[in-house]
């Protein structure tokens, strides 16, 4: 906790979208010891109705320990212990395990010894969250109500953050442009009963159409995220569960048996965003409001994370008295400029490079993955770009 109350005894934050991203970063900045207004259009329980799946990473999971979240939150998660990346264009598969991860970089031996990752559904973590907001006496809510009613009618906030989506409407209020690409594809995400897979194991999936990631949910149980041209992810989406499933078969490698679809099919839109500027006045744009990558590297939630991470650390020395409110804006922006473009740039390329049909690539795919497989330096400085960032991949 802050080690001057009387530095952060008038720090006030404004935080717009309650979804995981917004929700975390009110707690996050409670614990800094500022006092928090959140809010969102949403009602607690429409907030926790979206069904969903997340990778973690440790950079989430040290956030989460740092927040005393952790221990909470993963007897509902499920660890993967491998990594299977799977170039089926190729033939080439490359294993990730922990010991790729380093002791430095999984945070110590215990933690880097249990996964590569982590697998969570949206329920489970926003109920969490949820709870630990309504235990939080700094943090007050408005929730179903938009903006709600002005908290400090006596003077403007210290800090407002803009969490509410990439079509966040306090980002184009401040006529804030973003550079943005929509992909040919979607993402299709199901649940599914499948053989052919171990409990704690993950796959990444390079085809020709597309990026298709199998996520365990535990014994027999997992969860697909499946990169395909919007026309098949909506063709897909009406077929019934027999028919589903028959294409599903298809498009899996063999040693995959899909057995009943437990939740259906859902197509989302597949797109770049990268806003031009991160902050502007007091108000700093945070998680997709700022940005949204390919699905490919589970890379998401993650990022949007890392946002949260490093503005908890700002308002802590803001709190501490290190640093004046009105410069944590631009010292945000500063810190976060380096690994959100990199990122983005990193999914893209990786889209780009591996799902496609040209067999002018073939040799180069085949070239690099046989590197990966046969280096460990290299498959650690991989796995340490995905899970800190490009920019801190040690």
């Amino acid at each position: 906790m802050p080690s001057s109350s009387m530095a952060t005894a008038d720090l006030r934050a404004l935080v717009h979208g309650a979804g995981p991203t917004g929700a975390l970063t009110a707690l996050a900045l409670a614990e800094a010891g500022w006092r928090v207004h959140l809010s969102d259009p949403l009602d607690a329980a429409q907030l926790r109705a979206r069904n969903r799946a997340y990778a973690f990473n440790h950079s989430s999971r040290r956030l989460l320990d740092r927040l005393g979240l952790w221990e909470l939150l993963q007897p509902s998660l499920i660890p993967f212990r491998r990594l299977q990346l799977c170039d089926l264009g190729t033939g080439v598969e490359v294993p990730f395990t922990p010991a790729d991860l380093g002791r430095r970089l999984a945070g110590g031996a215990d933690a880097a010894a249990a996964a590569v990752g982590w697998i969570g559904l949206h329920g489970p973590l926003m109920e969490l969250l949820q709870r630990r907001l309504a235990g939080e006496p700094r943090i007050t809510q408005a929730m179903g109500v938009g903006s709600g009613a002005e908290p400090w009618p006596e003077s403007p906030p210290d800090l407002v953050v803009a969490a509410d989506g990439p079509h966040s409407p306090h980002r184009e209020g401040l006529g804030i442009r973003v550079w943005q690409h929509t992909y040919r594809q979607s993402c299709l995400t199901a649940q599914v009963a499948l053989r052919g897979t171990d409990p704690d194991q993950a796959w990444e999936l390079f085809r020709p159409e597309g990026p298709f990631a199998v996520l365990p949910l535990g014994p027999g149980r997992a969860q697909l995220v499946w990169s395909a041209p919007s026309s098949r992810c909506r063709r897909l989406e009406s077929l019934g569960p027999d028919g589903f499933l028959d294409a599903l078969a298809e498009a899996l490698p063999d040693r995959f048996q899909p057995d009943a679809l437990l939740e259906p099919p859902r197509t989302f839109p597949v797109g770049l965003l990268l806003a031009r500027r991160l902050q502007r006045g007091s108000t700093v744009l945070l998680g997709e409001s700022a940005h949204r990558c390919h699905p490919v590297g589970g890379q998401g939630l993650n990022l949007c994370w890392r946002d949260v991470a490093v503005l908890h650390r700002l308002a802590r020395r803001v709190a501490a008295g290190g640093l004046q409110p009105g410069k944590l804006p631009r010292a945000y922006a500063l810190r976060r400029w380096p690994d959100l473009v990199l990122t983005l740039l990193a999914t893209d390329l990786l889209m780009r490079i591996f799902s496609n049909r040209s067999r002018l690539l073939l040799p180069l795919r085949r070239l690099s993955l046989a590197a990966l497989g046969s280096l460990a330096p290299l498959r650690r400085l991989s796995l340490g770009a995905m899970t800190n960032g490009p920019c801190r991949p040690w």
